[in-house]
């Protein structure tokens, strides 16, 4: 399932991520509003929803690996990452009903993927931050960049999946390795759904 972050967006009508346009008309309390207050209203939501994303992106990334060493400092924060990679093992570990061989053989592997997992949501990341740095004066030059990068990343992403698909067949049944998968579609889609819904769609000429 790809995460379908800056080339997508959302519709809170059928609430379901579509390529549909970023704004959703004037509430009745904006229509009194001049064009240049209701743009400058409308730059401000546009700039907190990069920023809840840029956050949202940063837990996606915790979720997936283990920080660099030098990034680590001992603080609150380092506590909150280790608590939210030890909750989605959890997760993982209630929802696979692993035997005690199996749990031997799978997590080790389930390590290795996790920090690779890791590297490509530090791409992810930096991606995002390098549209919102850019969005209120996008080129069509940076628009290319960052669509190949969004498309390199998620190449990459699928091959990362297939790589490691025969190294958990050697460890789980293939009923319990297709178990794991969905439960990692299922992580990743509840997170990119909120990259996607605050996320908004790149401007063209108005």
């Amino acid at each position: 399932m790809k995460s379908n972050t800056i080339v997508a967006g959302h519709d809170r009508k059928s609430c379901g991520v579509v390529l549909t346009g970023y704004g959703h008309g004037n509430a009745p309390g904006n229509r009194r509003q001049g064009p240049e207050q209701h743009r400058s209203v409308k730059m401000k939501k546009t700039r907190k929803s990069i920023f809840v994303a840029v956050g949202l992106a940063v837990l996606f990334m915790m979720m997936s690996g283990t920080l660099p060493a030098q990034d680590k400092p001992v603080d609150t924060m380092q506590i909150f990452v280790e608590k939210v990679k030890a909750d989605k093992k959890l997760l993982i570990a209630e929802n696979m009903q692993l035997s005690e061989t199996e749990s031997k053989a799978f997590w080790p592997v389930y390590e290795q993927y996790q920090n690779e997992l890791f590297l490509l949501r530090m791409r992810t990341l930096q991606l995002i931050k390098d549209y919102a740095a850019v969005y209120e004066r996008m080129t069509d030059s940076t628009a290319k960049n960052l669509l190949d990068e969004y498309m390199t990343i998620e190449r990459l992403r699928l091959k990362l999946g297939e790589t490691y698909l025969p190294k958990f067949r050697n460890v789980l049944p293939d009923v319990k390795v297709v178990r794991y998968y969905q439960i990692e579609n299922k992580i990743n889609a509840v997170l990119a759904y909120g990259l996607a819904e605050n996320i908004p769609l790149i401007k063209t000429s108005e």
